[in-house]
């Protein structure tokens, strides 16, 4: 039996800021550096770790670095310092009650707490998830993991749009051993950009993702031009908060439709099933609020036959841990977006640094906890103490 119990001593917020090797562009707005909030629980002689990984400015979602910092403060530390917790499930009615949304906020705790639970269980983060999935009386099959998932790149749109510059790019990752390519997409950057990828990636496996950047009534026929070139699917086209409409595109376009940002919840993973949204869905930790939710709808995708995928924001290493290890399980059918350290940060930068095989294979690691995995000179290099709690 494992004891999912623990009374939080103190707790530390760092604000980490790593520069990117490339600048990122989405539909949304371009970053520089992988700015993120790292949540550290004591208690007793164990340090957890988790990673709260929204942006500066809120074009992805709601939350930001700054607003996520504001509830940290003013609501959710002080709920948990000093109380003595029961379970994973109850360390998330205690963040949730009377908080709507907020989910990277959550994330960032929850995340540090099954590390907590790890740690003081002397078990690996995987023999949690299988413990965690057992009880929710998941499928045997479901239960199994490969101990490490295929790399998937996710190339940004140039920040010089540069066709050539796109070209160039999937080239170096193609050669690199990635096993998949996804390029971001926008209006105006769009059939052209994917007919020039297509061009580099012959039959590779391809797909386009739009950050919710187009809208039905304008853009459906868009989509149907650009079915000829073979994605796998189009990753979250339409708005961030839809639903219907993604179900409309599905019925006009050949290639399937994948849901991300529309994805908060298992609540809205039901809608999707019942109006028949989308068959493909991505889960992001932080999107969804910590590692419990994505278990959740990892049942209910497998009982479903929907097929799953793996994303980041991207993470530092240290929040990519619990996506690494969940997408390594039977129901994820696609590569995920965790990706080597050195594509984002260049060499030797990151704060666990994650490397990818020729093949394209990223391992799950094996240790029991985050805080022995962790680089401590790029920590304080690149991280600061903001607020500690006590």
């Amino acid at each position: 039996m494992i004891d999912e119990s623990a009374i939080i001593d103190s707790i530390e917020l760092y604000e980490i800021k790593i520069p990117l090797k490339e600048p990122f562009q989405i539909s949304g707005g371009v970053s520089y550096f992988r700015s993120s909030l790292i949540v550290i629980l004591n208690s007793g002689h164990i340090k957890a770790y988790g990673e709260a990984a929204p942006f500066d400015e809120p074009y992805y979602s709601s939350e930001t670095i700054s607003s996520v910092k504001a509830l940290y403060h003013d609501l959710l530390f002080k709920r948990i310092v000093g109380k003595k917790i029961k379970s994973i499930e109850d360390i998330n009615d205690i963040l949730s009650l009377g908080v709507r949304g907020n989910n990277f906020a959550k994330a960032g705790i929850e995340n540090a707490y099954w590390d907590l639970i790890c740690r003081k269980n002397n078990i690996t983060m995987k023999e949690l998830i299988i413990y965690k999935l057992k009880q929710m009386k998941v499928e045997d099959r479901f239960l199994q993991s490969k101990g490490y998932i295929e790399s998937g790149v996710s190339v940004g749109i140039p920040v010089d749009n540069s066709i050539d510059t796109l070209k160039k790019w999937i080239r170096e990752y193609l050669e690199q051993g990635y096993r998949r390519i996804k390029i971001k997409v926008k209006p105006g950057w769009d059939v052209e950009a994917l007919k020039a990828a297509r061009e580099v990636t012959g039959e590779f496996p391809l797909w386009i993702d739009a950050n919710s950047s187009f809208d039905f009534d304008t853009h459906s026929e868009l989509f149907s031009q650009m079915d000829k070139y073979r994605c796998l699917f189009y990753e979250q086209p339409l708005h961030h908060d839809d639903i219907l409409d993604h179900a409309k595109l599905c019925k006009l376009v050949r290639t399937p439709i994948c849901l991300d940002e529309s994805l908060k919840s298992l609540k809205v993973a039901k809608q999707v099933l019942e109006v028949k949204a989308s068959n493909i869905w991505n889960i992001k930790i932080q999107r969804i609020g910590g590692l419990l939710e994505g278990l959740k709808i990892y049942k209910l995708a497998v009982e479903n036959d929907i097929k799953l995928w793996g994303g980041t924001m991207p993470e530092s290493g240290i929040g990519a841990i619990p996506i690494l290890t969940l997408a390594s399980f039977e129901g994820f059918k696609f590569p995920a977006d965790v990706e080597a350290s050195e594509r984002w940060y260049g060499a030797d930068n990151d704060l666990i640094e994650l490397h990818m095989s020729k093949d394209g294979k990223i391992v799950v690691p094996l240790s029991v906890g985050i805080e022995n995995m962790i680089n401590k000179y790029n920590f304080e290099k690149y991280g600061r103490l903001i607020e500690k709690v006590s």
